[in-house]
This record gives structure tokens, sequence and C-alpha cells, in this order.
């Protein structure tokens, strides 16, 4: 008898490198990196609809016949709106698609720029502006997913690269673009400069971006309540940063009642977060010293590079009486070396042997030694005098904004991403709030201190400096006979230059304890958070020896 042996079977292991790629996402090719580049187009165009209205404010406030109060409303519910829409922006791109949620976006903000111009009053054009402000905050954590799942491992560090423009070149090319539109085109177009460009923006992502599904299954765990109680909090807590300034703080009800409730309302929403089955963005997340670190470092960062941003054209303003189109080159000193060295900066952190955590060491204490020069502020500077700190600018923006990205988002896997781009984008939208509170605070509380001191000096010595003349009063002598006239117009030309001096010296201030907050932020991120690395595409599969 004969028994046949059947062969055996061969139970060598394969590894497998990754799991299948879905069908939707393409091959990696030219037109995903044009889907890429209109998605990162429609971001600065949300960011330039942004600064070049804040900057040209006072023009558009005079064209439009708004007071100043109400035109610091335009603002405040702009950002209001912005910095929520982020929060709740992943939701409902996963739900709706990518493709389809980022085009109708774009292609509505721009839509509504148009009536902009002929809003008839206050109200109306608060209303448009919420909704404008509102399709501009969906398109930032949009960018951030495209550039982390469309991308290949080997350039994802550039695609964070491209997604730090929004904070590094962006914000620093509003200036120019206020003062070209506003001087040789038309105010008008301080609303319409986005429609162009939207529309590129719209045909590079129609054409490049691939086809995913809808999964509107999604709804049926739809978190109502996390957006019922989100949005509003999330708006207040920004207008009581834009308007509590202004309104003296807790002295004001408005912000006092905003704050009491949208603070409630807030910490019912992180509750809700925590334990919802679908939520917008994962709170356990703040249990990774990475993310801790890096979360905080982005408001940080970005808080300090607005700063820094704002005081040479509060100075150039106030002290000199620059137009924007006079300031502009100092803004353009900052953002167009952008475009070489934020490539460069991610061509240095993609290689394993860098640390990003030392580049962004090394990037705070650029922005520590620009703050420092800034500490030697006097009202003769002028334009020029500011481009040694743009320099130290140049470098030191780029070299904080992508290292913290890294730390942010590649200690995370794919299915994190939605997840995380929420809560990034939310902060970073956060920091410029955060960033307009603490100037105007600090800006006005040391303004009004270096006054009283620079009065207080003037009163006491005024006696033992009577010998000498008054230089004012001599210089106006020979411009009227009627003394009376003379003094009250010598009196005015005195107080201008005290709050002239006592502006520059509260300028300065900032800048000294920008130089400290810049140190502990370096130290901080050499401590705080694990290294992480470059990512790098899976091995071949290969049969197990």
């Amino acid at each position: 008898m004969t028994s046949a042996v059947a062969p055996q079977a061969d139970v060598t292991p394969v590894i497998h490198a990754s799991p299948p790629v879905p069908s939707y996402i393409p091959p990696f090719g030219v037109r995903t990196v044009i889907g890429c580049l209109g998605m990162l187009l429609a971001v600065h165009i949300a960011g330039f609809n942004e600064h070049v209205t804040e900057i040209g404010l006072s023009d558009i406030r005079g064209a439009m016949h708004i007071g100043h109060d109400e035109g610091t409303w335009l603002i405040a519910i702009y950002e209001a709106f912005n910095i929520a829409a982020m929060a709740f922006t992943p939701w409902f791109y996963m739900t709706f698609s990518i493709y389809r949620f980022s085009m109708f976006m774009t292609a509505a903000m721009a839509m509504l720029a148009i009536p902009a111009p002929f809003m008839p009053d206050v109200t109306s054009l608060c209303i448009l502006r919420a909704f404008q402000g509102l399709t501009a905050g969906c398109l930032p954590p949009v960018l951030m997913t495209v550039m982390l799942k469309y991308l290949p491992p080997e350039i994802r560090v550039f695609g964070i690269g491209g997604y730090a423009m929004s904070a590094t070149f962006g914000p620093n090319l509003g200036l120019p673009l206020e003062a070209f539109w506003f001087e040789h085109v038309g105010w008008h177009w301080l609303y319409w400069e986005i429609i162009p460009m939207a529309a590129l923006a719209v045909a590079m992502l129609a054409y490049g971006l691939p086809r995913d599904p809808m999964h509107f299954e999604r709804f049926e765990k739809f978190n109502w309540l996390g957006l019922v109680v989100g949005l509003p909090a999330i708006c207040s807590l920004v207008i009581v940063l834009y308007q509590g300034d202004r309104l003296d703080w807790f002295r004001s009800p408005v912000i006092t009642d905003l704050t009491l409730w949208g603070g409630a309302a807030f910490v019912v929403f992180v509750v809700n977060e925590a334990f919802h089955p679908s939520p917008y963005f994962r709170i356990q997340y703040w249990q990774s010293r990475n993310i801790q670190a890096s979360l905080l470092s982005l408001v940080g960062i970005l808080a300090i590079c607005a700063l820094m941003a704002d005081i040479p054209g509060t100075y150039l303003q106030a002290v000199r009486g620059y137009r924007p189109i006079q300031a502009a080159p100092v803004s353009l000193v900052v953002a167009l070396p952008q475009l070489v060295m934020l490539p460069l900066i991610a061509a240095i952190c993609n290689s394993r042997k860098v640390d990003c955590r030392f580049v962004l060491a090394g990037g705070m204490l650029c922005l520590a030694a620009a703050a420092w020069l800034g500490t030697w502020l006097t009202p003769d500077w002028v334009r020029d005098n500011f481009y040694p700190l743009q320099i130290l600018q140049i470098f030191g923006q780029p070299m904080t904004v992508i290292p913290t990205l890294m730390l942010a988002t590649l200690a995370m896997g794919p299915a994190d991403g939605p997840f995380i781009s929420g809560m990034v984008n939310m902060l970073k939208g956060l920091a410029n709030a955060v960033a307009f509170a603490l100037f105007s605070a600090f800006s006005r509380r040391r303004e009004q201190y270096h006054s009283t001191m620079l009065l207080d000096h003037h009163g006491t010595h005024q006696t033992a400096l009577a010998g000498m003349g008054d230089p004012i009063t001599q210089q106006l002598a020979g411009t009227s006979p009627d003394g009376g006239h003379v003094a009250r117009n010598a009196l005015q030309v005195f107080h201008t230059y005290v709050h002239e001096q006592s502006l520059v010296l509260a300028l300065a201030d900032i800048y000294f304890v920008l130089v400290w907050v810049c140190i502990g932020y370096a130290i901080l991120n050499l401590v705080l958070p694990h290294r992480v690395y470059p990512p790098r595409a899976p091995s071949p599969t290969v049969p197990a020896r």
C-alpha cells in the first residue's frame, strides 16, 4: 500500500510594509503636486483676506464712513468665526470629502468678497465678514491633512514647510499687498484681491486633488452638543481677547459676560470631546509630552512672531508717520526670503542626522537676538534701522515653526491626522488673538507708566532747568505775535514729544520681555519633548529568512 505524501505548504511568512493604499489616492505625480499647490494657494488667499483687510482697516473705515469702535468689531467678529471654524473643519471634510469641501469653501470665500464694499451699514458688513471668516477658517486644517496624506514620506517634511508658509510668508506679505492695492488700484480691492486668485486655486484643486468619497453615514454619530456649545464658546473667548483691552477688560459687562458664559461653555465642550464617540479632536493627545510641548510652543512662537511683526509697523506709523507703502520694505525683507528659507530648513530637518529640537532652539535664539537689538529702539530710528532685526527673523521664523509642527504631527499615526489638525490650527489662530491682546494691554500700560514718569521728572526738575531756557518756545516764538497762542502750541509740541518717547520706551520694554520668553522656549523645547525622526517609506516586501 502506498501512501501519497502531500507536498509541504510554503509557510514562509511575508512581511508587509504597509496596508494597501485606498483606491482614490493616486500615485504621486504632477497632478498631485498641482492639487497640493492649489490647496496652499487657497490657504494663502484666506490669510491675505484676513491680514490685508486688518492692516488696511483705517483706509476701509475712511472709505465706508465707519467709526473706530465699530471697525474693531469687524476684526473681532471675523477672527472669532475664523478660529472657531478651524476646530470643527476636520469632521466636515472627512464627511463631505476633501475634494468637494475645499473647493466649496474657497469659492464661497471669494463670492462673499464681491458685495463687501457695498454693505449699507456696519451690522450687515459684520455679518458678511462673519460668514467669510467661517469659510476662510475651514481651509488651513485641510492643507495640513493634504500635505500629510498625499505626499510621499520622503518629502512629507517639505509639506510641513509648505504649511509653515501660512505662518511666516503670508502674514509678512499682508502689509506690502495692502500698500499696493490701496495706493495703486483702489480700496475696493482690499476685499476683491482674493477673487482672481481663488478662481485659480479652485481650478488647481479640481484638477489635482483625488476624488475621495463622501461618508454621510457619519451623521449618525454627529456631535451636535460639541458644535452647539463649542462654536459660541470659542467665538466668545476670541472676542474677549480682541475687545478686552479696548473695553477695559472686566470693568466692562460685555467682557465679563462673554468670559463667564464662554468659559463655562468651553469647559462643557472639552468634557464632551473627552467622552463623545465622534469627537472633533481628542483631548487625550495632551497626555503626550510631545503634544504638550509642541502645541504650547506653537502658540508662543506664533505669538512672538506676530508681536515682532507688529512693533515695527506701530513705531513707523505712530512715531515716524509712515504710510503702509513706506513701511512695506520692512515686511518684504522677511517675507520674500521665506521662499528659499522654508525649503532649506525643511531639507535640513528632513535629515535623520539632525535633531529638530536643536534647530528649534537655534531659531529661538535668533528671535531672542532680534528682540535684544530691538531694546535699543529710540525715536531717531527709521525704516533702515529695523533691517538687522528682520534679517535675524528670516532665519528664526522658519527654524522655529517647522520643527514645532514636526513635533506635533510626526509622532501621530495616519488616523490621527484629522484630530490633530483641528487642534493645531485652532491654536495657530488663537496665537494671533493672544498676540493682539498682549500687545494692546502691554503697550498701553507701559506707555502710561513711562508717560507718568516722564511728566513727573519734568515737574520735579522744571525749576532746575529753567535757567537753560525753553527751546520749544524759542523756536515757535516767531510763528505768532500772540504769546498765549505760542504757549499753547509749545505745550502741544511738548506733549507730542512725551507721547512719542513713552511709546518708544513701551515698545522697547516689549522687546526686552520677548528676549527672555524666547530663551525660555529654547530651553523648554530642549528638555520637554522627545525626539522625532522624519518619515521614510516603508521597506519593500521581503521574505523572512
